[in-house]
């Protein structure tokens, strides 16, 4: 998730997406204008008498919406720095913090597959929350505060308990789902585990549309498709890591002798012309048996038709080409697919010279053979032996 990187905080960049810009505001807001109503929730909560009357008048409430929005983001920011270091003491790499629509998002490089280990991770968010939350509720009750401090104590003291209770609900990938996950992988496999507990956090989401939809909250709407979106995207990355397990680039990549390969100095009309006859939408670039390049179908359309023939490939090729080298796993090749937008990758040895080309439709090819052939039958296993004619020239 990209957002606006405000800092770093022990080694973790933290962002801000453009998203958090619109709900902090709205979220100021709305406590702002509740504010009575509010301090007599709290009041109730925690037996703490917070006079309305001296927390509503004039401009006040709009400061103390404002502050105390501005404290419950910096709890979820809390929330996530619990999951990031429990994950960084075991040796994962954090790629950053972000806040936005819905909260907070701890991008991890790797989720971790050892049960007791993600069960750990999970599970030190909503700690961190009850934490700050009863924190905040014995400074609320052990000191003598103003009504205004005592408004914005007892709304952080309140939501983040509330945070915590919410997040252990079974909605994966909330933490609830995650720890709902960790416990199933204790007797069943990873891949398996994730299946169940995407399809309990599915249930959850719709029955938390339901709840949105007929209370006309239409951001926990927006918040159940969002669950139902990331609990079917993940399952289904668990699911193609599990089948790719084992399987290596050079399984599935089209070889250096089965490519087709342009000359930088080719015109773009000449390349037009070919790309039409072979039915390829793009080819590496090779001057004197060294990859320099890539050129697209996009790439020549760039150009007009009545200037291809002054153009060559060269002039409209990209030079700076994502690459993977041929011994990497599978789900590497596709995940540097996926953070470069790209749908074809060079695959190249240790100095630098092309060997190959995999696509995402040679890995969609192989992980249907898998899925449908199974990976007995393929003969892989810890990347021996190449899949049987998933790959191909096309581009």
């Amino acid at each position: 998730m990209r957002g606006i990187r405000i800092g770093r905080v022990a080694g973790i960049p933290i962002q801000l997406n453009w998203t958090f810009l619109l709900i902090l505001p709205l979220f100021a807001y709305l406590i702002g204008s509740q504010v009575g109503e509010f301090a007599g929730i709290v009041g109730d909560t925690f037996g703490v008498a917070i006079p309305a009357a001296a927390i509503t008048g004039g401009s006040l409430p709009w400061v103390l919406g404002t502050a105390a929005a501005v404290g419950l983001f910096v709890s979820v920011l809390f929330h996530e720095f619990g999951h990031s270091l429990t994950a960084m003491h075991y040796g994962y790499e954090i790629e950053s913090i972000t806040l936005w629509l819905f909260g907070g998002v701890a991008s991890f490089e790797e989720m971790p597959e050892d049960w007791k280990q993600e069960f750990t991770v999970a599970i030190m968010g909503p700690v961190v929350s009850v934490a700050l939350g009863v924190v905040a509720y014995a400074v609320l009750v052990a000191v003598s505060l103003p009504p205004s401090v005592a408004f914005v104590v007892g709304y952080l003291a309140l939501m983040n308990l509330v945070l915590a209770a919410f997040n252990m609900l079974p909605g994966f990938p909330m933490d609830g789902g995650r720890v709902l996950r960790a416990l199933l992988a204790r007797n069943r496999p990873h891949a398996r585990a994730t299946q169940i507990a995407a399809e309990v956090g599915k249930v959850f989401a719709f029955l938390l549309g339901l709840v949105g939809l007929f209370g006309g909250n239409w951001l926990t709407v927006g918040l159940a498709f969002f669950i139902y979106i990331a609990a079917s995207s993940e399952a289904q990355q668990t699911t193609m890591r599990a089948a790719f397990e084992g399987v290596i680039v050079d399984d599935i990549m089209t070889g250096r002798e089965q490519l087709s390969v342009v000359h930088p100095g080719d015109s773009v009309a000449k390349l037009m012309e070919r790309m039409f006859r072979e039915r390829h939408t793009g080819y590496p670039v090779v001057k004197s048996g060294s990859l320099v390049g890539m050129v697209t179908l996009a790439d020549a359309q760039g150009v007009r038709e009545v200037e291809r023939d002054a153009y060559t490939v060269q002039d409209v090729m990209e030079a700076d080409i994502p690459s993977v080298t041929a011994g990497a796993d599978a789900v590497t090749a596709l995940e540097t697919m996926q953070r470069r937008g790209v749908g074809r990758l060079v695959v190249v040895d240790a100095d630098g010279e092309l060997v190959g080309l995999i696509s995402r439709t040679d890995l969609m090819t192989a992980f249907n053979v898998i899925q449908q052939g199974g990976r007995e039958s393929l003969g892989i296993g810890a990347g021996t032996g190449p899949l049987p004619d998933v790959g191909g020239r096309g581009l």
